[in-house]
């Protein structure tokens, strides 16, 4: 088994593009170019909570970095640095081939959007993997969940339910047919953050506010209109998704829950002005991305949303998203929820 020392020197130490100095020292050093703010996140992915324990290592790899991306995405700051802790059981220690197919799918994500690996830490014990991610936005342009206002129109970003219907494949608790099956497993191993559309929403004045949805649509609504002190109005018909799932082995209430409280497709959902929608729709054309306008902010109770059906009747949603705390049910997924 390779020392922690060998373990970092092998498989985690890059050259690195925009540090004045990366892995190696006690601590790495950075320089922010000047005017900008730092923008800072972090996540921690655990086996058998974010991820099954038998998952691919290099599309682990791949989304470690991709969740944490995510969140400076709906900040519309641009990624700069990352430090990664391991914790790592002594098989996965052991094993070479599997370190490198990890730091293939890291690198692989951290080459795509230019990051620097500068430091971290390695220590024995249950797998689960910790990243700190920096990113740099000019000042004051940062996109709040505080800053919807009443009239907004609400959007999302490509396709809803993808990744927790790959989840649900892969659980054997749907049937799914190609193509759908394997836009739904690659929407979950291989989550795309929409890096330039947030720095496109901020940078040209878009957008008010945005999160991207990692725990469901309506969990992640509510925390924008929780923090905004506001209501809104979404029409569930105009879901980008719903459509997808004909012709597929999925019941009505699985595919309800996947589209409003599945999360985990880290797509972005922003507010933005009505009289923005058409620059908005030539922005997702730019970025060939669809961006489908969803529905309406309103001054109201902080946190409400009402969901309307076809018919324009209120719909009662029996999940709207995932929390680690909350008390388990019968219909929560056991081995990976929320990866």
């Amino acid at each position: 088994m390779p020392s922690e020392f060998a373990l970092i020197e092998r498989h985690f130490k890059r050259p690195a593009r925009h540090s004045v100095l990366g892995v190696g020292d006690d601590a790495a050093i950075v320089r922010p170019a000047p005017g900008m703010e730092i923008v800072v996140t972090t996540d921690m992915l655990v086996a058998g909570t974010h991820f099954l324990p038998d998952a691919d290592p290099a599309d682990l790899g791949w989304k470690t970095l991709a969740v944490n991306l995510s969140d400076l995405a709906a900040m519309g700051a641009l990624p700069r640095w990352a430090l990664l802790s391991l914790a790592l059981p002594a098989d996965k220690a052991a094993d070479e081939a599997w370190l490198a197919a990890y730091a293939e799918g890291f690198f692989a994500c951290a080459d795509t959007f230019a990051v620097d690996l500068i430091g971290g830490d390695t220590t024995r014990g249950p797998l689960a993997f910790n990243v700190t991610l920096f990113g740099e936005i000019p000042a004051g342009q940062a996109l709040l969940r505080s800053a919807a206002r009443p009239a907004d129109e609400i959007w999302i970003s490509g396709t809803l339910g993808l990744a927790t219907l790959g989840l649900a494949q892969r659980q054997a608790r749907c049937r799914l047919m190609e193509p759908l099956r394997s836009a739904c497993l690659r929407a979950l191993d291989r989550p795309q953050p929409r890096i330039a559309l947030g720095r496109a929403l901020a940078q040209d004045g878009l957008a008010h506010a945005a999160i991207d949805v990692s725990d469901g649509l309506l969990a992640d609504l509510g925390h924008i209109l929780e923090r905004s002190q506001a209501t809104a109005t979404l029409h569930f018909d105009r879901l980008p998704a719903a459509v997808l799932y004909c012709g597929n082995d999925v019941d009505a209430r699985l595919a309800t829950d996947c589209l409003l409280g599945g999360g985990d497709d880290y797509e972005l959902a922003f507010t933005a002005p009505a009289a923005r929608h058409e620059d908005i729709l030539a922005l997702g054309a730019r970025l060939q991305i669809p961006l489908t306008c969803i529905g309406t902010v309103a001054a109201g109770p902080a946190g409400r949303i009402h969901l309307l059906d076809a018919d324009g009747r209120e719909m009662s949603p029996a999940r709207r998203g995932y929390d680690h705390f909350a008390p388990a049910t019968a219909d929560t997924d056991t081995a990976e929820k929320k990866t």
